[in-house]
């Protein structure tokens, strides 16, 4: 209707366009001016009415508008029959004029309607509603009947409405109530099976309970019987213990007493000793006084090649990738060592890897390897023994580059062959009667060596004179 424009709506005040109380019908226009309605206008007819009104609002001209009306003016139809709905029934109620211009909007539209109200007939296809609110807005002959009938009309299918809506209410309420009735006789059946499953269950743990209390009667008897035994082992066992410690002092005086006998025959024995050593010594001097005239006599050069340096062995800087193993186990005094390289020509063999990994096994192995060499060259600048240090060069990673300490020879194994072995090696390299000390805590390396005639010290004791400044 909006598409209808101003252009119709201020065509109408006169010719054709003139208003339901000023043209066509029979009746004079008095007498259709007193029409009025004897109750509130039918909620439905309000509704097409206010819809009406808010679609031909947008296309009336602002200053043609009820005061009340303008603020709605530029809001879709939609919002206006929403927001406006209450000021659009009110002023087509109090403004004649407005009315009157609503009326014309609908004539444009529905002109057909309008003229067979004019006419007094209503078009029998025609919605009730729709010639209701036309015939309010026009306000032809009879409009107040026609306005009525179309609230009876709408309250007579709301009340069938109810009344169908209210039956089918009714019939799903019934169906609800069998439903529920079924579910409750259902449900009685079912209490009725669980309330004897109950009873059954109880019977049975009451019966359970019977068995139970006469085990456990059984039990504390058994457990009073126990009791009573273990009370007997006890005092048996604090009676043996007695005499245990009656035996432990006993035996205790008496390995007091064999210590002190002991330590009587060492003092005597190293007595004897000591003359012996006195004599050997005076001897050895002799020997040596010997040898080094004989020397000096056949003017023989002083020999730079010892006998640890023929044995076969990777040198540090000709190592392969598989020439070094690991290996290590541990053990005790420094003084000990202290007299082992105060003996002349001393040849000191270290297993390095079993030092080592005995010492701080934490650090890489290159780090090892300097570490303990550091010690064993300052060990042999204050005591000017023979050192060789050996590692195993079997399943080494990369090749060892390193230039081995002053006054330490250094050795790795081949490949194949273990640390072990090569000490063995060195041993037996050496001419009968030397001094040889090998520090190892392998007990196979320290037999095989004590059978060569080397002697044997744990890693330990190294590792305690290399910490003692």
């Amino acid at each position: 209707m909006d598409g209808q424009a101003p252009d119709a709506a201020e065509a109408a005040p006169s010719g054709t366009g003139a208003p339901a109380e000023e043209s066509g019908g029979d009746e004079p226009a008095a007498d259709r001016a007193v029409e009025t309605l004897d109750r509130p206008l039918p909620e439905g007819v309000r509704r097409r009415v206010v819809g009406l009104a808010a679609d031909a609002l947008g296309g009336l001209p602002p200053a043609e508008l009820p005061q009340s009306l303008r603020q709605y003016a530029k809001f879709t139809p939609a919002r206006r029959a929403k927001y406006a709905a209450t000021a659009l029934a009110a002023a087509l109620e109090s403004e004649p004029a407005f009315r009157l211009r609503i009326a014309e909007r609908l004539r444009l539209g529905q002109p057909d309607l309008v003229k067979a109200l004019e006419a007094g007939h209503v078009p029998g296809a025609a919605d009730p509603m729709d010639v209701a609110a036309a015939a309010y807005l026009v306000r032809s002959a009879g409009w107040s009947r026609l306005v009525a009938e179309a609230g009876e009309q709408a309250e007579r299918a709301g009340a069938e409405g109810a009344a169908a809506e209210a039956a089918r209410l009714a019939e799903k309420l019934q169906a609800e109530l069998a439903e529920v009735r079924a579910s409750a006789r259902a449900d009685l059946e079912r209490q009725r099976a669980e309330s004897e499953d109950v009873r059954k269950e109880a019977e049975s743990l009451r019966k359970k309970v019977r068995s139970l209390e006469s085990d456990t009667r059984r039990a504390q008897a058994e457990t009073r019987r126990v009791t009573a035994e273990l009370e007997a082992l006890r005092t048996q066992a604090a009676a043996e213990r007695s005499a245990g410690e009656s035996e432990a002092r006993r035996l205790r005086h008496r390995i007091s007493e064999l210590e002190t006998a002991a330590e009587q025959g060492r003092r005597s024995a190293r007595e004897g000793r000591s003359v012996e050593d006195m004599r050997l010594r005076l001897l050895l001097d002799t020997v040596l006084q010997s040898a080094q005239g004989l020397q000096r006599e056949l003017a023989l050069p002083v020999s730079q090649i010892r006998p640890a340096d023929l044995v076969e062995a990777v040198v540090p800087g000709s190592a392969s990738p598989h020439d070094v193993a690991r290996r290590g186990l541990a053990e005790d005094d420094p003084a000990l060592l202290d007299q082992l390289l105060a003996i002349p020509q001393v040849h000191l063999v270290v297993d390095g890897y079993n030092v080592t990994k005995t010492g701080y096994p934490a650090l890489p192995l290159e780090q090892q390897r300097i570490r303990l060499l550091g010690g064993l060259a300052m060990l042999a600048q204050r005591t000017q023994a023979e050192v060789t240090c050996v590692f195993d060069g079997q399943d080494l990673d990369v090749p060892v580059i390193m230039a081995p300490p002053r006054g330490v020879r250094v050795r790795f194994s081949r490949t194949g062959e273990t640390a072990d072995e090569l000490i063995r090696r060195l041993v037996r390299a050496e001419p009968q009667g030397r001094p040889v000390v090998v520090v190892s805590t392998d007990r196979e390396v320290a037999e095989g060596v004590r059978k060569a005639g080397a002697r044997p010290v744990a890693s330990v004791l190294l590792l305690n004179r290399l910490a003692r400044p």
